[in-house]
């Protein structure tokens, strides 16, 4: 098995994200990889819902 074939700082970023050494993430399988990257992103709202869901509790309702 080859490792991953990803930059050193994709690597890096990944290896903070998912809490795991550096070593591991190199080494890991691609498809154990894509599972636990799509947990992390199943529990991390996207930027543009995060947006959305501040936006429309921020501003206050106006009444009539």
């Amino acid at each position: 098995m080859k490792p991953l074939q990803i930059s050193p700082e994709t690597a890096q970023k990944l290896a903070k994200q998912l809490n795991i050494p550096l070593e591991h993430l190199m080494h890991m399988p691609q498809h154990i990889l894509l599972q636990k990257l799509a947990e992390l992103a199943k529990n991390t709202p996207a930027p543009s819902e995060q947006a959305n869901h501040d936006s429309s509790t921020d501003s206050p309702k106006q009444e009539s």
